[in-house]
């Protein structure tokens, strides 16, 4: 018995790295499983059924059950299908897993609009789309007396959550992502869905493009494995945490974080409008012993990849 027994999963980007190992898993703990992948370049060039299909055929070679998608869920259509392939396969949906990704880092100031815009594109409406399809299907079965435990899990970054410089397009989108979960899960909690995002620190196409080629260690635990985020993501979508909702984790390794958002640390007051001078002579106040300039503290990432300081 699996802890994702008798469960629908649609998992995008499924066809390689962290979706690939949550689908396998996905499907080790008994779920059914969408494999969706458009099978592109890292920088959302290019189409190949191959890397979802493959996926499939590892899942049904096991004994699971799998079927493929290959189309661009950043594209209603595309969502709509997705949904749609769940439900007329095994008549149901428990769970959408939004992970699919692309990159064209380049700082700010030599970024095109076009760079800007497919990166928002596949991340950010590509997430939305999903959820919006998935959800939307939840809403008509509890508006048909229809119990409803559906869950979504996102995908977010500490590109997004912290902060990484030459990635404005993809940290935007990423930290979109995590305000995104929190709000669609206080719009789902009364029709019985869950909403959660995580930020994963794993070796992928997307961090070897930012950081080079990351060795795994011989004959130790690989921290950065792919693999190691899909336990957190099955845990999400079961039973056993149907009571926890908008919350976004980090999982590196065999490291878990809770994440929480923008909460003010510190103010000053006064009962009438500032005037600029005033506030000149309060900052200090305001500030304290705390940096004036933004720099990110070092990810679990970079730290297990011996990397410098910055979010990713």
């Amino acid at each position: 018995m699996g802890m994702l027994d008798g469960k629908v999963a649609v998992i995008t980007g499924a066809g390689r790295g962290i979706g690939r190992g949550e689908a396998l898993l996905f499907a080790e703990e008994g779920a059914r499983v969408v494999v969706n992948d458009l099978g592109g370049e890292w920088d959302g060039t290019g189409a190949d059924p191959r890397a979802a299909s493959q996926v499939v055929e590892e899942i049904t070679s096991a004994g699971g059950e799998a079927v493929a998608h290959f189309e661009d869920v950043s594209e209603p259509s595309g969502a709509a299908s997705l949904i749609a392939l769940a439900l007329d396969t095994w008549g149901r949906l428990d769970v959408a897993v939004n992970n699919a990704g692309i990159l064209r880092d380049r700082m700010v100031f030599n970024m095109t609009v076009e760079e800007w815009d497919a990166v928002i594109k596949v991340h950010l409406r590509g997430h939305f789309l999903v959820t919006h399809e998935a959800c939307a299907h939840w809403r008509e079965l509890t508006k048909a007396d229809r119990p409803v435990s559906g869950r979504i899990i996102n995908t977010s970054s500490t590109s997004g959550i912290l902060g990484n410089a030459g990635q404005s397009n993809y940290g935007a989108a990423k930290a979109g992502i995590a305000a995104f979960t929190q709000i669609v899960a206080m719009e789902m909690q009364r029709y019985g869905v869950t909403v959660n995002a995580l930020a994963p620190g794993a070796r992928t196409r997307m961090t070897e493009q930012t950081f080079g080629e990351l060795t795994p260690p011989e004959g130790e635990f690989d921290q950065l494995a792919p693999e190691n985020v899909a336990p957190l993501v099955a845990y999400l979508a079961s039973d056993e945490a149907a009571g926890i909702t908008g919350q976004v984790f980090g999982i590196q390794g065999g490291l878990l974080e809770l994440y929480q958002g923008w909460t003010p640390v510190s103010s000053v007051s006064k009962d009438e409008r500032w005037t600029p001078q005033e506030l000149a002579g309060r900052v200090d106040e305001l500030f304290g012993e705390r940096p004036r300039v933004y720099s990110p503290p070092s990810s679990p990432f970079r730290q297990a990849a011996g990397l410098g300081r910055g979010g990713a």
